[in-house]
């Protein structure tokens, strides 16, 4: 049993089974999400035979750091993390006048095949544990010695794919007795698996949900993204608004610049008249150029006149920022280059 992906409830009642007290399960729960510990042995208000039969009974995941770019332009970092079974997921550090943002994978690989991500080009691996999400954080946060203000969930995979899992993580990542980040700094992302939208709807948590919508109708959303033929936009939209209504967030509508495909002012107009709907922010992403695919981004004044068009509609609109752009910075670039490298020709 993977005992870092037990939350507070379930490790006392696992302690309990071993006949502890329940001041122990505290203990252990504060060394793996408080203080960090790398192992059972770094557990020394433990008795000796006590971290062994921790040791011998669960398994302790840590993450193992392959790669590590650091990007010259803005001290952006990329890490490529080994799993305890072997497979490979990133992450992103990046730091801003508000603090030290970790972007964190879910899955390993994605199914969802959207065509301008590099993270689906070799398919869905499988899914990550709650603790695997969190290591990626804690070791970060080992190698940089700084505290994490926020933490995006739009690495490699996608989360409502991953539904139960991204949901415990969630939880535990904001629980009090643990890291205890608050909920309202945790994004997470989705390509729109409607029933999941509303079934996290219903969890009222306090997090912000980020729409990847990339296109204003369905034809040219299915054209960019096979979700789009399972859930139309008008079932999206009706999925965002009882998200708002159900929890009072704002979501967060995610939209990539590609040049000639959606970036017109007719895009603009629709994409108003679908964020002023359902009183989204919207997000112009400039889409990360990769190897496989033939999309090419947004000229900067194709993306500043396609923003100025939203803000007179009335819609809250940023570009974002790029971070990394030297260093393999999109979703599953540096994974997917590794793995190539290892091929045999």
């Amino acid at each position: 049993m993977d005992i870092k992906s037990l939350n507070k409830e379930e490790l006392k009642k696992e302690f309990e089974l071993l006949g502890l007290p329940k001041f122990r399960a505290n203990q252990v729960y504060e060394w793996m999400h408080v203080k960090l510990a790398g192992n059972f042995e770094e557990m020394t208000n433990l008795s000796k035979d006590l971290r062994k039969t921790l040791s011998d009974k669960y398994s302790y995941t840590t993450l193992e750091v392959e790669r590590v770019q650091t990007s010259k332009l803005d001290g952006t970092k990329k890490f490529l993390f080994a799993l305890p079974d072997g497979n490979l997921v990133e992450s992103v550090y990046m730091r801003y006048k508000h603090g030290i943002s970790i972007c964190i994978s879910s899955q390993v690989g994605c199914r969802m095949g959207c065509k301008f991500c590099a993270s689906t080009l070799d398919g869905l691996e499988r899914n990550l544990l709650p603790s695997e999400m969190l290591e990626q954080i804690y070791e970060i946060m080992r190698i940089t010695g700084e505290r994490v203000s926020n933490i995006v969930v739009m690495g490699t995979g996608e989360p409502m794919d991953n539904y139960d899992n991204v949901v415990k993580f969630y939880k535990m990542l904001t629980d009090s007795e643990g890291l205890n980040i608050s909920g309202r700094n945790v994004t997470v992302s989705t390509c729109g698996i409607v029933p999941n939208m509303r079934r996290l709807a219903e969890e009222n948590l306090s997090l912000t949900l980020a729409l990847s919508l990339h296109a204003v109708t369905d034809e040219k959303r299915r054209e960019l993204m096979p979700i789009a033929n399972s859930y139309s936009i008008a079932e999206l939209m009706e999925a965002c608004k009882y998200y708002f209504e159900k929890t009072g967030r704002r979501i967060s509508f995610e939209y990539s610049m590609v040049a000639g495909v959606n970036d017109s002012a007719e895009d603009a107009r629709k994409l108003s008249r679908l964020a002023g709907g359902v009183k989204a922010h919207v997000n112009l992403i400039p889409v990360n150029p990769i190897k496989e695919r033939s999309f090419i981004r947004s000229g900067e004044r194709a993306i500043l006149e396609f923003k100025n068009k939203l803000e007179k509609n009335g819609i809250n609109v940023t570009i974002r920022r790029e971070m990394g752009q030297d260093i393999d910075g999109a979703c599953g670039q540096l994974r997917r280059r590794i793995l190539s490298a290892d091929k045999p020709d």
